[in-house]
């Protein structure tokens, strides 16, 4: 028998406003710049307003296409010909931001070890783990694999005894592997790698005409053949042009975006979102921002809107699409404006909260801090903060870190004293750094270790922190040593 009653129930549904924010609000720089480019090309009301020193005002120049060729200086074009897979192959420079950032960074993890915490999110058996793992140790530093699937299955099945075969492998490769980020990851040459990247973009005709290129024409781009490409795919030089852009943009090397510290002299090439600085004994935050890229709303089109309006009743049609577009690139300006502004009331908050470590540089000073404490003093959404330090770094007097690695969660030393789980872990580093290679410190001795200091905590809380740090359990230690020692 059917019943009826009423029932009450509080959703929460977000408006298109809002969910553009958090799209926006979770970016890091060099996405925020992407994403301001595809705006533009997706919307013609807006238009960007270019720094006369900014170095791409030439590539964003409008072509005009039946009086000009495509000049190759201004898609930088040579960055795309390859030291391995073409001749004059460099990586691509981005140019556009006030500071790059070049130097060996202070809480990264290497590359290997990045992408293998990425894993979590895959449906993995043990065999796939291991047949992952076995893949991502033969990438080479750019994060290319130069080995086929065959050799890999032999190798895997003469390392472990476990019996694998080349489809296998392959399938792992292709649906596991070439899906980590950097993307690029895993390809066996150039062409696949600009190819993984470009297919993961949202499509607009720039991106289908480059996807194009990369598959069908890759030879043809290589070697220059612009008039080439211009006739077999009938596009203007403009076109043209804004494909070349867009896989000007996209990484050669992927491998290189992430430094292993292992290796002397490792340095990483990021873009910090937030730049500290210490001016006479205060701290200041600033936001990085494209240098040579502003948004505003094209006169011309608000012009046009205005005559339409005045017009007949013919213009409706033009009239409700210069509208729409109109709306969209007010709705878009704002979110970009309100990302801006909460991005610096977070970091404002997280430096106010760090004060005493951001003015001393010591470890120890680093307070117990979790998303919510900074949501309080804000009054925002734990979620907001959370899309704010997701995947942004900083760069401080004292290195560079993502943001993420300063919240933390506390315990009660022997003192009373609440300390900072990232204190406790920078200790049990410290131990496991000066141990005996030959007689690793297990986790049962690492507890006493920590107890004898102050610091009261279980054993599987000790094997969470070592997990943490990326640091093999003792039997592996000493197997690595063991290796080394036997090559």
């Amino acid at each position: 028998m059917f019943k009826q009653n009423l029932q009450q129930k509080v959703q929460q549904k977000l408006s298109p406003k809002q969910i553009q924010f958090m799209q926006l609000v979770q970016l890091p720089v060099l996405a925020f710049e992407e994403r301001l480019h595809q705006e533009i090309e997706e919307n013609p009301v807006l238009e960007s307003c270019l720094n006369e020193e900014g170095e791409h005002s030439d590539e964003l120049s409008s072509l005009e296409e039946d009086a000009q060729i495509i000049d190759v200086s201004d898609v930088n074009i040579d960055s795309y010909l390859s030291d391995d897979d073409l001749p004059d192959y460099r990586t691509h420079k981005i140019s556009s931001y006030d500071k790059i950032i070049s130097f060996s960074t202070g809480t990264l993890n290497s590359f290997y070890e990045h992408l293998k915490q990425q894993l979590h999110g895959f449906k993995l058996s043990d065999k796939d783990v291991i047949i992952v793992d076995f893949i991502l140790g033969n990438l080479d530093e750019d994060g290319y694999l130069r080995r086929n699937p065959e050799d890999l299955s032999d190798d895997i099945t003469w390392t472990t005894g476990i019996k694998v075969d080349k489809e296998k492998v392959n399938n792992l490769l292709v649906n596991c592997v070439q899906k980590l980020y950097p993307l690029g990851i895993g390809a066996k040459d150039l062409k696949e790698c600009l190819l993984i990247q470009i297919q993961k973009k949202p499509s607009s005709p720039s991106i289908d005409l480059a996807k194009n290129i990369i598959l069908l024409d890759f030879e043809s781009f290589s070697k220059k053949h612009y008039e080439k490409l211009r006739e077999r795919y009938h596009v203007t030089y403009e076109m043209l042009r804004k494909a070349l852009y867009q896989i000007e943009r996209l990484d050669p090397k992927p491998g290189k975006t992430y430094a292993n510290l292992q290796v002397q002299d490792a340095t990483t090439h990021i873009v910090p979102d937030f730049l500290l600085n210490i001016v006479n004994g205060e701290l200041e935050i600033s936001l990085t921002k494209p240098s040579s890229l502003e948004l505003r709303i094209s006169p011309s089109y608000v012009e046009m809107f205005r005559s339409y309006q005045q017009g007949q009743k013919s213009f409706y049609h033009p009239v409700r699409f210069i509208k729409q577009k109109l709306d969209a690139a007010k709705w878009f300006l704002d979110a970009v404006k309100h990302r801006e502004q909460t991005l610096l009331l977070t970091m404002n908050a997280i430096i106010d909260y760090q004060k005493e470590y951001f003015l001393s540089g010591d470890k120890k000073q680093i307070r117990p801090m979790v998303l919510k404490d900074i949501a309080i003093n804000i009054n925002m959404d734990i979620s907001t903060i959370s899309r704010v330090v997701n995947s942004k770094y900083l760069e401080t007097p004292y290195g560079l870190f993502l943001l993420k690695d300063f919240f933390s969660d506390k315990m009660i030393n022997q003192k009373g004293e609440e300390i900072s789980t990232i204190e406790i872990r920078n200790i049990l580093s410290n131990f496991i750094t000066q141990e005996n290679k030959k007689l690793p410190f297990t986790d049962e001795k690492l507890t006493t270790l920590l107890r004898e200091k102050g610091y009261h905590i279980a054993r599987r809380t000790v094997s969470k922190y070592r997990e943490q740090l990326n640091i093999p359990v003792a039997r592996l230690r000493k197997f690595v040593l063991y290796k080394k020692c036997h090559l």
